[in-house]
């Protein structure tokens, strides 16, 4: 392996504490800040979907969803922190599960794969929380993160006026395919945990 010049270790770590520039513990960073305006306008998007303003509400969720990337670009650029962990996927759930509870109440998603949904985040949360409490940490998957993104295509084309006045079947292959994602993935998540618990336990 080829040994770096002094010149060039300084700038490798001038480099590597700027991407750090928040530790684990931090609470008013930059990301944070991303996920906290994100769960400050989901009233707002649920109060456009019960009056029914179509583009308005396609708008404003298209624009929520689309941060979802933000937040996570901003952690890993001026470091992650515990409270940035907690937040994003918290934010991510009360928009997806409210945004779908309102549709549900509008009568243009049903309510049985949204109960499904809801109960697998509801599980797979309280899960998180007990794992965490015994010092383990089960990161999400590819596929957890794709499960992600086709709930909020569920959501979008159910917002979208066209395709939810005319083609309301779209909205509802994303949203049964959601379904079978989050299920699948609760089982991936349930089973690594009981695997590391296992593993953890053997070693104590």
């Amino acid at each position: 392996m080829a040994r770096l010049s002094a010149d060039e270790r300084g700038l490798r770590g001038r480099g590597t504490q700027e991407s750090a520039t928040y530790g684990p513990s931090a609470l008013a960073t930059p990301a944070n800040a991303v996920t906290v305006v994100r769960l400050l306008a989901s009233p707002l998007l649920f109060a456009l979907i019960a009056e029914e303003t179509g583009w308005w509400s396609f708008a404003i969720w298209t624009a929520l969803a689309l941060t979802d990337g933000v937040d996570g670009w901003v952690a890993r650029r001026y470091g992650t922190t515990r409270s940035g962990a907690f937040l994003d996927p918290l934010a991510d759930k009360v928009l997806v599960l409210g945004a779908m509870a309102m549709l549900v109440a509008e009568g243009r998603m049903w309510w049985v794969p949204v109960l499904v949904i809801g109960a697998r985040e509801l599980a797979v949360s309280l899960l998180r929380s007990y794992w965490g409490r015994r010092g383990l940490a089960v990161p999400a998957t590819n596929l957890a993160k794709l499960k992600t993104w086709v709930q909020a295509m569920a959501v979008g084309w159910a917002l979208l006026p066209p395709t939810a006045e005319h083609a309301p079947v779209i909205a509802d292959v994303f949203l049964w395919t959601a379904v079978g994602l989050t299920l699948v993935t609760g089982y991936q998540y349930f089973s690594a945990g009981r695997s590391a618990a296992t593993a953890m336990e053997g070693r104590s």
